[in-house]
């Protein structure tokens, strides 16, 4: 689920930053630029993990900012196909289940890959699973399990002067990064009707 990458970067110290200890300072500025960022066909980042290397510092020509190249290595959110993640339920539509987990909301689930037996049921906006004995719900909050099927993979680029975002069907922007799964196997669904 979380990776070491490798990255090579310009980092620019700001003088407001001069009081702190270097190593510091450059520690600061990478979380502050990659932390809870996606970066395309690697993961979402999560935090600096070590600095491998560092030039020395430059001062830029009229800015009074310094600029160290460095080579770090920062953990990564990227789950492998077929690793089962635990997550809680956002919402359900007839498309499919919407799922987020503590630290990543774009994860869905669509409606083929929901076990046989489950069906949408609009008056209630919720999946249904119909057993000849029982019903149970995918509500809304419910922890479930799923297996991790595809990535996908949306360049964001900048919006224009209007703001015009891109889509989904359903009204939701497009995230950089969206994880497809699967419901379908023994074990996986809401938690609680195995852990019973």
């Amino acid at each position: 689920m979380f990776i070491l990458t490798k990255v090579a970067d310009l980092v620019q110290i700001t003088p407001s930053d001069f009081k702190k200890s270097s190593i510091d300072a450059i520690h600061d500025n990478i979380n502050a630029k990659y932390a809870n960022k996606v970066i395309q066909k690697i993961g979402l980042c999560i935090c600096l993990w070590d600095v491998l290397w560092a030039s020395e510092g430059l001062i830029g020509h009229g800015t009074g900012l310094v600029n160290v190249n460095v080579e770090f290595r920062i953990v990564v959110f990227r789950p492998f196909k077929g690793e089962v993640l635990q997550g809680r339920i956002t919402s359900g539509t007839q498309a499919g289940v919407h799922i987020r987990l503590d630290f990543f909301d774009d994860v869905f689930i669509p409606a083929s890959d929901m076990p046989d037996e489950a069906v949408f049921e609009p008056s209630e906006g919720l999946w249904v699973w119909r057993d000849e004995d029982q019903t149970m719900y995918y509500d809304t909050h419910e922890m479930v399990r799923f297996q991790v099927l595809t990535e996908e993979w949306h360049d964001q680029t900048p919006t224009g002067p209007e703001g015009l975002i891109e889509e989904e069907s359903g009204g939701r922007p497009i995230p950089p990064y969206r994880i497809t799964g699967s419901m379908k196997g023994s074990g996986l669904g809401c938690c609680l009707w195995w852990d019973e």
